[in-house]
């Protein structure tokens, strides 16, 4: 099942008002909750993105993360291998507190580029990454933190998972 919501607190309603955040149950392809945009990629033209991010349990507070990466999106300008501090824990409990724009992997590759009317969007996943895997990336580069990450098969859903670094 897929429902369609949006977060209405703060400046994204409304900036921009078709903006929509979809809530898309487990299924046989992915077996976690995957929290998708709809409309993040007008906040900037010159690099349109969608953002994914996949989670065990369904929860309010991701709809927040997708909305609010979309926000700091348009006043930063997001692309693959940056991070966004969260500012607490992805979901409760968890030891990560930063999102990794990554490519989406779990979903496959045919994901990643859309084809519109007008042009094209990336769709990226907001891979949830502890502070010493961001400082790791940023010493040692993107390439090397997903060698680790692929090394140590990381279980990226996981709120309580040991950091690979």
């Amino acid at each position: 099942m897929i429902s369609e919501t949006a977060w209405l607190p703060g400046p994204t309603a409304s900036l921009w008002p078709q903006f929509r955040v979809l809530a898309i149950e487990p299924g046989p392809r992915v077996s976690l909750w995957s929290y998708v945009t709809v409309g993040a990629f007008q906040v900037r033209e010159e690099h349109p993105l969608e953002f994914v991010v996949l989670a065990p349990h369904p929860g309010e507070s991701l709809i927040e993360l997708v909305t609010m990466t979309t926000y700091y999106h348009h006043t930063h300008g997001l692309g693959h291998g940056h991070t966004v501090p969260i500012g607490r824990p992805w979901i409760p409990g968890a030891d990560c507190d930063h999102l990794l724009i990554s490519r989406p992997y779990p979903l496959g590759p045919e994901l990643e580029i859309c084809d519109v009317a007008d042009g094209h969007f990336h769709v990226v996943w907001l891979l949830p990454i502890t502070e010493s895997e961001k400082n790791y990336k940023i010493e040692n580069g993107l390439e090397e933190l997903e060698q680790r990450f692929e090394e140590k098969r990381v279980e990226y859903w996981r709120g309580h998972r040991n950091s690979v670094v």
